[in-house]
């Protein structure tokens, strides 16, 4: 029997790389699995890979699990809705939502049009929200019923998020807002039984492939393979399973076989109080000596 036997579970953008092998991993472990993708390419390019949610049900199937199909649009409400009223009437319950839903539109800067922005923002950040509030809603309902709740969220942010990613503004800001409404979900949730954690993966992608192709296809012949989506799926089902429920609000960085646990935002250095207004022409010293004093910060990514 697996960890995460009789769990069920909603996984978005599960017909490809990391989903996928969530969707396989959980499967394994005796998770009734809601497949959602929509079928879009790795820069939201619509029926690049229509049937890729058919295809891995089929495969769990074929693997003596539990599967249904979903096509739902992340970001779209209505289509989210239904996403969590389709779990509910195909196997009873709803235990987990995973949201790794996500495409990459690689942009400096400068170069990147509003329409770029909104693409990639929605879908991350607005596609987070929307299939975790409906679930919210509905956990919170059975928690007033009466009825227990050990309910899990797990977003999907990204180092990009965590520290900054060269050409990747949209992606990298609407993944550091996912790492934060984790935090809130953690926050607000907890009165419901609900947890909430993210994960930062390092794994290989489409959307990786296409800016570390070089370094991720050179391992893949090695004898262990730390770029394999399905080192991954292990923490992904530990997280779903009741084993995981005193763990809530953290972000994690998995590589490989190594599970990195990040620290986030906290105090830094502060300068002395003078118990009087500061002057303008005093600021720059007390800055440049905070700067020094502190920690360094992880380098933003290609600098």
């Amino acid at each position: 029997m697996g960890i995460c036997e009789g769990r069920v579970v909603i996984v978005t953008g599960a017909g490809n790389g990391l989903g996928k092998a969530y969707a396989l991993g959980l499967a394994a472990e005796g998770a009734k699995v809601v497949v959602n993708d929509l079928g879009v390419g790795t820069h939201g390019e619509e029926g690049e890979t229509r049937g890729a949610a058919q295809m891995v049900v089929d495969e769990i199937k074929a693997n003596g699990g539990e599967a249904i199909p979903n096509t739902a649009d992340v970001a779209d409400w209505e289509q989210t809705g239904q996403l969590v009223k389709d779990a509910i009437e195909a196997f009873g319950t709803l235990d987990a939502v995973v949201n790794n839903a996500g495409f990459v539109r690689d942009r400096m800067f400068v170069s990147c049009t509003p329409e770029e922005w909104d693409a990639v923002t929605r879908v991350h950040l607005r596609g987070h929200f929307c299939t975790s509030r409906h679930a919210a809603d509905y956990w919170r309902g059975e928690q007033k019923a009466g009825r227990p709740v050990d309910a899990r969220i797990i977003n999907t942010t990204s180092g990009a998020g965590l520290q900054g990613s060269i050409g990747q503004s949209a992606y990298a800001a609407a993944k550091a807002g996912i790492a934060n409404l984790t935090l809130m979900q953690a926050a607000e949730l907890a009165r419901y039984g609900i947890t909430a954690n993210a994960l930062a993966p390092n794994a290989r992608t489409r959307m990786t492939m296409t800016a570390f192709a070089d370094t991720m296809t050179a391992q893949q012949d090695a004898p262990f393979d730390p770029y394999a989506p399905e080192n991954t799926a292990p923490l992904i089902a530990w997280l779903v399973s009741k084993q995981s429920a005193d763990v809530t609000g953290q972000v994690f960085e998995p590589f490989g076989s190594t599970i990195r646990i990040a620290e986030g935002w906290t105090d830094g250095p502060a300068s002395e109080e003078k118990n009087r207004p500061l002057k303008a022409a005093e600021v720059g010293d007390i800055v440049h000596d905070l700067v020094a004093g502190r920690s360094p910060a992880k380098k933003v990514y290609g600098t």
